[in-house]
């Protein structure tokens, strides 16, 4: 990543580089540079430049992970994601609301496409089926109604 004059690239240019792949967290921009940083104040006047100009956004970020996961995720999986990226909770709010009042028939989809709409005959069947849908994320509440037959047919 040297340039062939010799000189390294600025923290600024590390971050456009990074932030020219995808969208990337304050805090995760932050982690990247440290290792090329010798004062650790350069690194955040950078990151507010360029929050500034645009460049970098941490809702921008928060919307794009939420639009990748939804579909496949809980609520709860995906927030905690945003939480480990350092997205502050008052920028979550609107989210968290969001992703629960489509919880249910986005659980529904992942329960539909691993088992096939089949609801569970033994205790066994039943207990894999909610550990499943839980290691996704979703809500005790709305796993429980799946498996009570809280999905709508597609007949």
């Amino acid at each position: 990543m040297t340039p062939k004059s010799g000189r390294t690239p600025s923290l600024k240019s590390r971050a456009v580089a990074l932030l020219s792949r995808r969208e990337h967290s304050r805090q995760e921009l932050l982690r990247k540079l440290q290792p090329h940083s010798e004062m650790p104040g350069d690194i955040e006047a950078v990151l507010d430049e360029l929050e500034r100009a645009g460049w970098q956004s941490d809702a921008r970020f928060a919307q794009g992970l939420v639009q990748r996961k939804a579909h496949k995720q809980g609520a709860a999986r995906i927030l905690d994601e945003l939480r480990q990226h350092g997205i502050p909770a008052e920028q979550m709010v609107e989210l968290r609301e969001a992703l629960r009042g489509s919880e249910l028939p986005r659980a529904c989809e992942v329960w539909q496409r691993r088992f096939g709409g089949e609801l569970p005959q033994a205790p066994a069947d039943y207990a894999r089926q909610a550990r499943f849908l839980a290691g996704r994320g979703f809500s005790h509440d709305v796993v429980k109604k799946i498996l009570a037959g809280g999905c709508p047919s597609d007949s």
